[in-house]
């Protein structure tokens, strides 16, 4: 029996998603990469490039990653790049995107001459975002992107594409809005490029995602301005496609039953806090919806490691295992040994339920970070 707390990715649900992602290919004429970070489960990449067109990437390490993994199509985008890095990052890369004119004029000369397509980074100041400002790209002095007034006064030489992003966890309408904003400030641009990349933040795989419209907006795009077009999304990939499996250690009592756990949201869980949101757990309800409600939280020694309220049909027991569901992306990307909290171990759920064990961690991965 595999000892929680565990992250285990279930192998069928993944190809249910790259199937989906596939169909939108085909239909569109695009091309579709992964966003290595939301999910870089690295020996899952011989598998979704069978589906997809290659990776994303933030930086060296990311970039690193996807050519020696995935090895199809291999991009990159940072708002900033480190001289010192620059040389092995362009080696990697088949695009390489940058967020300002003056990153452009640094490196330029150096990506062409490795015979690289050069992309950048444009802000169309269009927010479809009501909630998490801290995921908008667009919010006021937002550091991302190229707004028009300085993209006018710019120097176009050597430029083959232009990139944008954000979206999180939205619908094509939120696209297509968007991509309105964008044809009217950057229209007169895309008929000199040679491609446009759509980003992220594509929620394609969700049961109510209206992909007929993605297709249109693709189509569009392509049609009228003779563009390739690209899509990143991360979280589409590995869509509901994981869990993270934990044991409840305690349970105490101050105002409310509060179950401890052997995951901590601060660690295993990030975005927990930071959206903030309160993950979906299987057989649960909401909080006094069902007769026995706690509060479950991490064992660090951060008082606000808690992953949310939940009620239960029974009393939780010490010992029993919890399920929380769509924690494949953004967890192992994430996580870190803050209080010297052990990292979940990595499983991949075979299509024919077999549990495989892929990695697990102790003393020396919390040790190696420090010295």
């Amino acid at each position: 029996m595999i000892k929680t707390p565990y992250y285990v990715v279930q192998e069928e649900k993944l190809i249910k998603n790259l199937k989906i992602l596939n169909e939108v290919k085909k239909k569109s004429g695009c091309k579709i990469l992964l966003a290595q970070k939301a999910f870089s489960m690295y020996c899952l990449y011989p598998l979704i490039g069978q589906y997809l067109d290659g990776a994303t990437a933030s930086g060296l390490y990311e970039a690193r990653l996807g050519k020696e993994e995935m090895k199809k199509e291999n991009h990159v985008y940072s708002p900033a790049y480190r001289e010192e890095e620059m040389e092995e990052i362009i080696s990697y890369c088949d695009h390489i995107v940058f967020n300002s004119f003056s990153q452009l004029e640094k490196y330029k000369d150096q990506v062409k001459k490795q015979g690289k397509s050069i992309g950048l980074r444009i802000n169309p100041e269009c927010s479809t975002q009501e909630e998490h400002e801290i995921y908008d790209p667009c919010a006021k002095g937002s550091r991302l992107g190229i707004p028009i007034k300085q993209f006018q006064k710019g120097n176009l030489e050597g430029v083959d594409g232009i990139h944008f992003h954000t979206l999180c966890e939205q619908n094509a309408d939120a696209l297509k809005i968007t991509l309105d904003a964008v044809e009217e400030k950057f229209g007169s641009y895309l008929h000199k490029m040679k491609w446009i990349n759509f980003g992220g933040g594509h929620h394609i795989t969700r049961e109510d995602y209206d992909r007929e419209l993605l297709i249109s907006c693709i189509k569009h795009m392509k049609e009228t301005y003779g563009v390739e077009v690209y899509l990143e999304p991360g979280e589409a990939i590995a869509y509901q496609a994981g869990s993270l499996m934990t044991t409840v250690l305690e349970i105490v009592e101050n105002g409310m039953q509060i179950g401890i756990l052997d995951t901590s949201a601060a660690c295993h869980m990030p975005d927990v806090l930071e959206m903030p949101y309160r993950p979906p757990l299987k057989n649960s309800f909401l909080p006094k919806e069902s007769a026995y409600t706690y509060r479950l939280a991490g064992p660090t020694c951060l008082a606000g490691d808690i992953i949310g309220d939940y009620s239960f049909e029974q009393p939780l027991q010490v010992g029993q295992q919890l399920e929380f569901l769509d924690m494949a992306i953004y967890t192992m990307v994430k996580n870190n040994t803050f209080n010297g909290m052990k990292l979940p171990a990595i499983v991949l759920e075979k299509s024919d339920g077999t549990l495989e064990m892929k990695k697990q961690f102790g003393y020396e991965d919390f040790k190696s970070r420090l010295s």
